[in-house]
């Protein structure tokens, strides 16, 4: 019997102040976690804004150095921009010198949009490969997602911006951001309504002249295109 109670008095579980010891650690990891996390979007959604005003930039430093907009002069043009001449590459000759940027913003053959990455790069405006044909010549955003620009007209010179109702000299457009960022990226550019102002957001994949989305109906984990107009 002796025995038997010694053995009972050995035995013994966690005190209440050994129980709460733990659980303030495991709450300091949740929480620092999940602090870590936030530190993470809130760096996303920054180099995303980046992003869109770096490319306004460009084109402004652009037309300060050389009368133009990046994209949109002729061969002889870009030859006296930078040397040796063949440099740079000329966009579809038809739409050269008309003070816009024709393409979609989507472009990956020689449109005027798609070459404007190679001038700005060649105006050390802004970095990345000059060469068309590099397999990492389209810039991405943190997310992966192609980023590119245009002016958002028709054929004729007819506003047609790739997001309905928006308004704008050029429009610079990035996709596959998801939507708490797309939210996030709105409300630090613009009023915060991603159906209105001067940033709005579709869902990738969606035609030319869709209408924004409202907040509501942008799903965090989704994926979507945003587009600023300047």
């Amino acid at each position: 019997m002796k025995h038997m109670k010694s053995m009972k008095s050995q035995q013994s579980g966690f005190t209440l102040v050994e129980i709460a010891i733990v659980l303030v650690i495991i709450g300091l990891l949740l929480g620092g976690i999940l602090k870590g996390q936030e530190l993470i979007n809130s760096a996303k959604v920054k180099n995303m804004v980046s992003d869109f005003r770096t490319t306004q930039a460009m084109v402004y430093g652009y037309q300060d150095k050389f009368r133009s907009f990046p994209g949109d002069q002729n061969q002889t043009q870009l030859d006296g921009n930078f040397s040796p001449a063949g440099t740079a590459t000329a966009g579809a000759a038809a739409t050269l010198n008309n003070g816009r940027l024709d393409g979609n913003w989507s472009d990956s053959a020689t449109s005027e949009s798609y070459v404007f990455w190679q001038h700005v790069r060649l105006a050390n405006l802004g970095t990345g490969p000059t060469s068309l044909a590099d397999a990492n010549y389209r810039p991405r955003n943190a997310d992966g997602g192609f980023i590119g620009i245009e002016s958002g007209l028709d054929a004729a010179g007819a506003a047609a911006p790739f997001i309905a109702g928006m308004t704008g000299s050029f429009y610079v457009c990035s996709d596959g951001i998801l939507g708490k960022y797309a939210k996030q990226i709105d409300s630090t550019m613009d009023d915060g309504n991603t159906d209105k102002g001067s940033v709005r957001v579709v869902a990738t994949g969606a035609v030319r002249g869709a209408a924004a989305l409202t907040n509501a109906n942008i799903v965090d984990g989704s994926q979507y295109l945003v587009c600023a107009g300047f």
